[in-house]
């Protein structure tokens, strides 16, 4: 199954359903009428259609066809079952990303640096600390860590851009798991610097470890987020309990 025609129409149907050319709860063109329009097979269009199921953009409805039950998200919304990248995900939200890059330097991973990454001792990274504005508004500090050897040549030019679009498009690099953990902490004197917290003292904070095709992890984040800005998202469904 063409990859590539999967994704195309995966991200065009994604993004007619976010721009609202299907209203919530209405139901998309039938299978026929996709197969049609992109010129593919019924496979292909299912797989798109798995996809959006997934990311609980559609839900399949026997003998009646895929109704859309996307809403946009009142606050920022972050997926947990998918990768995005902060650029990726402030347009899905319908908000003007801008990212500025605070720090950009080479270290080597220490005991310390280890130990909180993951990274092994010795191992020769870039690290970096971005700070994302959405709408103009500083909302996320972002604290990230990438393998050289995996990300050779990164800059701070592409690190303000967008960092998957040069591993991606660039490099050739498949992102396929991230690891996340989330917690609550207290704000340290750069949040504070930089985020413009207001009465808040704490900040909603995922850790990520994230590795490509051939298992290596490439990189260790922590993003910080003002929390009033902040809310994750995620789509569950219940599997049938064995017997």
């Amino acid at each position: 199954m063409p990859k590539a025609k999967y994704d195309f129409i995966y991200k065009d149907l994604k993004s007619r359903i976010e721009n609202g050319e299907y209203e919530f709860q209405e139901l998309l063109p039938s299978e026929n009428h996709l197969v049609l329009t992109y010129g593919c097979s019924r496979n292909t269009v299912r797989r798109a259609v798995a996809a959006l199921v997934t990311d609980g953009y559609v839900q399949t409805m026997q003998g009646k066809g895929v109704r859309n039950i996307f809403e946009p998200a009142q606050q920022t919304s972050f997926t947990l079952g998918g990768i995005e990248s902060f650029k990726e995900s402030a347009l899905r939200n319908r908000q003007t990303p801008r990212t500025k890059v605070l720090c950009f330097t080479e270290l080597t991973a220490d005991e310390k640096i280890s130990k909180k990454t993951g990274f092994p001792p010795g191992s020769q990274l870039y690290y970096l600390q971005r700070l994302h504005y959405l709408d103009d508004k500083a909302l996320i500090l972002n604290h990230n860590y990438f393998l050289k050897d995996i990300v050779p040549s990164l800059t701070p030019e592409i690190a303000e851009n967008s960092i998957y679009e040069y591993l991606e498009n660039t490099l050739r690099i498949s992102i396929v798991t991230s690891k996340r953990v989330m917690t609550v902490e207290k704000m340290t004197q750069i949040d504070e610097k930089y985020l413009e917290l207001g009465d808040y003292n704490c900040l909603a904070v995922v850790s990520s470890q994230t590795y490509n095709s051939d298992g290596i992890m490439f990189e260790y984040t922590q993003s910080r987020h003002r929390p009033d800005y902040f809310r994750f998202q995620d789509n569950a469904t219940r599997r049938p309990a064995s017997h």
